[in-house]
């Protein structure tokens, strides 16, 4: 079983001991979660902490938590966000609300233009009150944590491959706290397909 834990550990690095016990129910181990802890202890698996900076425009679902694009660039503007937005909502559908914080290529002619068109409702989040948008803090420090802060990217490209195979196993496979240790896509309207490219 340590070496299980281990493995765990080693391929998802970001993992708390709770996350691996997950792992281990879903293949059948049926073991407690504290002696998931003390194995977890004992072969010193404790998270070590990074905080690089890169320019990725991040979309989360507010109720599945699904992820239908991470989208990396050297910079953004609000043409860029707005080209990302329009080719992933005519897959996804448009929602009714974007909540985004008070960036300039949020607060853009051309995402207000957007919005308009579509007839999408902008909620901006107060100045210096990320809890305003919790569900994407939150994301965007998982993301960090499991995605950007384990890879050297060479290129934008090897960036958006690896972005791209972290969000499939994001929607598809880490098990959610938040909704019940379930999966992303199980709570969208594909009811579990896999998760369409962007």
């Amino acid at each position: 079983m340590a070496k299980r834990i281990r493995e765990i550990c080693e391929t998802r690095v970001r993992y708390g001991y709770r996350r691996v016990h997950v792992l281990l129910d879903r293949e059948g181990w049926g073991i407690n979660v504290k002696k998931v802890y003390r194995i977890y202890k004992e072969l010193g698996m404790q998270l070590r902490h990074k905080t690089p900076k890169r320019r990725v425009l991040t979309v989360v679902g507010t109720f599945s938590r699904y992820v239908p694009v991470l989208d990396v660039r050297y910079s953004y503007r609000g043409e860029d966000v707005v080209a990302t937005l329009d080719r992933v909502c005519r897959t996804a559908g448009y929602p009714e609300t974007i909540r985004v914080d008070q960036g300039s290529k949020f607060v853009s002619r051309d995402m207000d233009l957007w919005t308009y068109q579509r007839g999408v409702v902008l909620d901006f989040s107060r100045p210096g009150k990320p809890t305003d948008n919790a569900f994407i803090e939150a994301f965007n420090g998982r993301f960090r944590a499991e995605c950007l802060d384990q890879h050297w990217f060479l290129t934008l490209a090897d960036a958006a491959e690896r972005l791209e195979a972290w969000r499939r196993y994001y929607n598809e496979e880490r098990p959610h706290g938040a909704i019940g240790n379930k999966v992303p896509i199980m709570l969208t309207k594909s009811g579990g397909v896999t998760s369409p490219s962007p």
